[in-house]
């Protein structure tokens, strides 16, 4: 890193025209980013990242202005330039990465047309020196076979694929800055590992400055140099990252740490503290200091606005008792929630669930040449052969990569697909294998929580409505009787009754999916089901749903399948683990043994790949080789074999693995490498930094 200035941003201010006013969505920013630096830009939702990234680059949409402030992009003045000066600039000296990069990607567009566009935007090249650089970046961020992926078009390659194209296109350019916003958000571990490495190799030897948004503190951790934490349009807090973690100076940092599970931690042995409240509207912020409604140590004097302090040489934090933070003389953590950790459910009672020889495939339709050729029907084998148990009041967390086949299996069970063979009991009693074959009885014992609930709830009825249907449809209420239960409900998921009469559309990310547990909540299910219910919410939203949940669990019993691509989540939630590979088990295991060999390969490779919040453990993650294969073209013998970085041969390919079961830990895995050899070979995962208050 060098001392020369790649960003310079002063007394920044950004607002939007809203209802004839102009609300501030950025006030009075001011950082500076260095050549060969990551800066790392962490907030929940609303604080304003967004915001001052577009600005950063001078692309406000026409409801946005720049207010007052500078910005300097080494030694050009941007608020001088025009918009077609601009448009030189775009591109060229500065690139962007955004979080979803099929809306980045033409699809009428080939990947290598697509690549040469960004290369050579003048034509200064000729079109076979700019195709030869384009398969030469296509090599350099690792795309397989760079001819064949240049003729592809986007739908045709993954969102890793897709992602780590956009990063070539960004970089192609030799920008001075690098600008990427959630890149790795909507990625599996696996796929956010390589891409990570891949930026980190690059920007060494591109030399850019680089400003990183997020809301992954584990990312932020393991890859920034310096750290601005930013809230309701402020920078609250900014310093180098190991500083940062090892001492919060601002009462909101030290909640956006204290909100994500650690690996190791357990819903036996520690609850989140979620941080109070949610992040004010635009222009809605409490007078003085912006986070005094949400903060455990507000004083009076925090009804004036603080200043951003100068902490040391290289620190900044906008606390009015950041000496006192200093000193250890005040506790800023959250308060803590007061329950009792939860208890595991009863692992020797009959099961509420059972699944034995699960298996779904879908049948592919043959084109008229594979029929006039007698060619045999195919099918996507998405579940197979796959044996499930849910204890009593227990949860069981089902952990894999995105096409592993976690949601198809949900979707199985509740007869949303047709099983193909196998059998599904619920207490005991089998299940017809479609959903009309239910009854309500049937229906009303099984619930499910989607990843986007904003889809599964209808947009034109008030949540009160949404929440009333299943109390009249399956637990057989009268109007009335809905009404005062709905209002219980509310108040189950830490909702006020005035939400009754508002619209999905009226309603946070985390709002919406408090009434979505709650509408799952309302017929008292034997089973319930979440499928990624918390991975699109910020960590502290996600830290107040995840102890919701452990609350609703210990107060009405049920047994939860809780799916998520997120092992420390799942460690911290499950009673036991689940690993899932292109539609098969893996490893089973409870949540106090993860971390110790012997692991599945598969399991090992994610377990490394986690990014740890805590910037003095380095990782050393495992790079899977390739793609996760097609399920219509399954592998033979073991399926993980053609990405196993463990793999031992012929053995592999060809012969189906045994379960085998270790005696020490009682995890089970799915594999032919014996488990002493496992346990020889592989590392215990640090988990010292996993001690919370």
């Amino acid at each position: 890193m060098t001392n020369s200035s790649v960003l310079d941003i002063r007394d920044l201010t950004v607002a939007y025209h809203q209802d004839g006013q102009w609300l501030n969505a950025v006030h009075d920013v001011s950082l500076k980013i260095h050549a060969g630096e990551t800066y790392g830009l962490v907030g929940e939702s609303g604080s304003g990242k967004t915001t001052l990234v577009l600005a950063a680059m001078r692309y406000l949409g026409s409801g946005g202005s720049i207010r007052s402030g500078e910005i300097h992009l080494g030694d050009i003045d941007l608020m001088s330039l025009t918009e077609e000066e601009l448009r030189q600039v775009w591109g060229r000296k500065i690139a962007f990465v955004p979080q979803n990069p099929q809306s980045s990607l033409n699809p009428s567009l080939r990947v290598g047309e697509q690549l040469v566009e960004s290369i050579n935007p003048q034509g200064e090249l000729s079109p076979r020196e700019a195709e030869k650089q384009a398969l030469e970046w296509c090599a350099k961020v690792n795309l397989p076979d760079p001819e064949r992926m240049a003729e592809s078009y986007p739908h045709q390659i993954s969102g890793g694929m897709q992602q780590r194209l956009l990063i070539a296109m960004a970089l192609s350019t030799d920008p001075d800055l690098l600008i990427l916003d959630e890149p790795t958000t909507n990625l599996d571990v696996t796929t956010q590992v390589v891409i990570l490495d891949l930026l980190n190799d690059l920007i060494r030897e591109n030399e850019a400055g680089v400003l990183y948004v997020t809301h992954n503190l584990g990312v932020i951790a393991q890859i920034c140099d310096r750290v601005g934490v930013m809230y309701a349009s402020e920078v609250v807090e900014e310093a180098p990252t190991h500083n940062l973690f090892s001492q919060p100076l601002h009462p909101y940092t030290q909640g956006l740490i204290d909100s994500i599970p650690q690996l190791g931690d357990t819903r036996e042995s520690i609850q989140l503290r979620a941080i109070s409240g949610q992040i004010p509207s635009i222009g809605k912020s409490p007078s003085g200091c912006v986070f005094r409604d949400r903060c455990p140590v507000a004083i009076e004097i925090c009804s004036t606005r603080p200043p951003l302090y100068q902490v040391g040489e290289s620190r900044t934090s906008r606390c009015h008792r950041w000496e006192e933070i200093v000193n250890s003389e005040i506790d800023i953590h959250q308060p803590s929630p007061g329950r009792k950790p939860t208890q595991s459910g009863d692992q020797d009672g009959p099961l509420t669930l059972e699944t034995n020889d699960l298996s779904i495939h879908f049948p592919i339709r043959r084109s008229l040449n594979e029929v006039f050729s007698r060619q045999p029907s195919k099918s996507v084998k998405a579940v197979n052969q796959v044996d499930l148990g849910i204890s009593p009041a227990s949860t069981v967390g089902l952990v894999g990569e995105s096409g592993s086949g976690k949601t198809t299996l949900a979707r199985g069970i509740m007869g949303l697909e047709k099983k193909s063979d196998g059998s599904i009991e619920l207490l005991q009693i089998p299940l017809p294998e479609k959903l009309f074959q239910r009854d309500l009885e049937t229906l009303r014992l099984m619930q499910i929580v989607f990843q986007n609930p904003h889809e599964a709830l209808n947009p034109y009825l008030p949540i009160g409505e949404t929440l009333q249907r299943p109390l009249i449809r399956l637990a057989g209420l009268s109007n009335e009787e809905a009404d005062i239960k709905v209002r219980e409900l509310l108040e189950l998921v830490r909702l006020s009754a005035d939400y009754a009469g508002r619209l999905p559309s009226q309603l946070s990310g985390g709002e919406i999916q408090r009434v979505a547990l709650a509408r799952a909540f309302a017929a008292n299910p034997e089973l319930l089901i979440l499928d990624e219910p918390i991975s699109s919410l910020d960590v502290s939203v996600q830290a107040a749903i995840l102890n919701l949940v452990n609350e609703l669990q210990s107060d009405h019993h049920n047994s939860m399948l809780f799916i998520s691509h997120d092992l420390s989540i799942v460690g911290y939630l499950a009673d036991q683990i689940v690993v899932i590979y292109l539609g098969s088990l893996m490893e089973i295991t409870g949540p106090e043994v993860l971390f110790q060999p012997p692991h599945h390969p598969y399991t090992e490779a994610l377990l490394s790949a986690i990014p740890q919040a805590d910037p003095n453990i380095k990782s050393s993650p495992i790079h899977l080789a390739g793609e996760i294969p097609n399920p219509a073209d399954l592998p033979s013998g073991c399926p993980f074999h053609t990405r196993c970085p463990r793999y031992l041969g012929e053995i592999c390919a060809t012969t189906t693995p045994p379960w085998q079961v270790d005696q020490k830990t009682g995890k089970r895995i799915f594999c032919h490498i014996p488990l002493e050899e496992l346990v020889a070979n592989q590392i215990q995962i640090d988990i010292s930094s996993a001690a919370k208050p």
